[in-house]
């Protein structure tokens, strides 16, 4: 691929006070238990997101080809790996598409072990037009779980707050309803991966602003595919994450984990040939042809030889066709195995990589 200069452009990633969080972390009795139940949440609270490299990152992203297109190499976030790092399957099911009814009262205060009379304000509110829990309430209820050694509802509530400020943040210290209804549909993984293309997208378009996504869950995706020599301390001295980055080739990229090989690849859904992903805010597709070597196959063919589409929606009534239609395509999902994607290899052909 041709070098191209790039102009530097202004982003910015939310960055939550964790303090409160990590001292409930610290009172479960069973982390693996918790694990078991609601996936590597603790693990995602324990990154720590070195400053720069997200905004860097996001300098790269592709709007063409929906992935993050560098000098000699592309690079595409995928299911298959946001699953692996979170702990939690994608199931064959319909994820979660803005359109559902808020939860009923009595459905919350159930999942959350409270009584329905919590579920009024000011603990519930309406927040920058999102109805939602305030966080301070949520963290005392689970104090007082934590206390009472109640630790089926402890641990609820502290998923839900992990949920709200962490994986799908929005207003500060509060946890809105649709990260109420995410932690509710138990699928998480394509909300959490949809959000993280549909905001950069849609800033990358803008050409600046904050983008609302799951950063941490980003900066482990990103920088598992980082040679370790890069947080060298040769390299720790140099002040910008571009001049760490910009030298890479794809012979020090890791391409493939085989820990987190499920051996199926999520490669279409019904009439689309790529994944529709519907975030919080609308939808965007990704093309997995292009993480060929992320799942430990060749690429074979140059990006525009392969069937690769953009597509892209706001939720409004003018692209309400298209929300359907996504929502619809999950019914029909298309799963590849190693007998239809050949044999291993992370090898790039010359026809991709000229």
């Amino acid at each position: 691929m041709i070098p191209t200069k790039r102009s530097v452009k202004k982003y910015s990633f939310k960055s939550p006070n964790l303090t409160k969080l990590k001292e409930l972390g610290s009172q479960v009795t069973s982390p693996r238990g918790f694990q078991d139940r609601h996936g590597k949440l603790f693990d995602i609270l324990k990154i720590k997101v070195e400053e720069g490299i997200l905004e860097t990152l996001v300098q790269f992203y592709d709007p063409a080809y929906h992935c993050f297109t560098f000098t000699d190499y592309q690079l595409v976030p995928t299911l298959e790996e946001y699953s692996y790092w979170v702990g939690l399957p994608v199931p064959d099911k319909e994820p979660f598409n803005g359109l559902e009814l808020t939860p009923k009262t009595s459905i919350i205060a159930a999942a959350l072990h409270l009584k329905p009379s919590d579920i009024v304000p000011p603990n519930f509110i309406i927040k920058g037009g999102f109805q939602g829990l305030t966080a301070n309430f949520l963290y005392k209820k689970a104090s007082t779980f934590a206390k009472d050694k109640k630790i089926v509802a402890f641990e609820s509530i502290l998923a839900l707050l992990i949920y709200g400020l962490v994986l799908f943040p929005n207003f500060d210290n509060f946890v809105d309803v649709n990260a109420i209804k995410i932690f509710l549909s138990k699928n998480i993984v394509p909300t959490l991966l949809a959000d993280t293309y549909h905001s950069i997208h849609y800033r990358t378009v803008k050409k600046d602003g904050t983008i609302l996504c799951c950063a941490p869950l980003l900066y482990k995706w990103f920088t598992s595919h980082l040679p370790q020599s890069i947080f060298s301390k040769a390299n720790t001295g140099k002040s910008l994450w571009s001049q760490r980055i910009m030298p890479l080739t794809p012979e020090d990229i890791v391409w493939y984990h085989a820990a987190g090989d499920a051996g199926l690849v999520i490669d279409s859904c019904c009439e689309f040939q790529n994944v529709p992903l519907i975030g919080r805010y609308g939808g965007i597709t990704y093309n997995s042809a292009l993480a060929m070597r992320q799942f430990g196959y060749p690429m074979k063919e140059k990006s525009n030889n392969l069937s690769l589409y953009g597509e892209f929606y706001l939720n409004n009534k003018d692209h309400a066709n298209m929300r359907t239609k996504f929502v619809q395509a999950w019914h029909t999902i298309r799963r590849l195995d190693g007998n239809q994607l050949g044999k291993k290899s992370n090898f790039g052909h010359p026809s991709y990589t000229q």
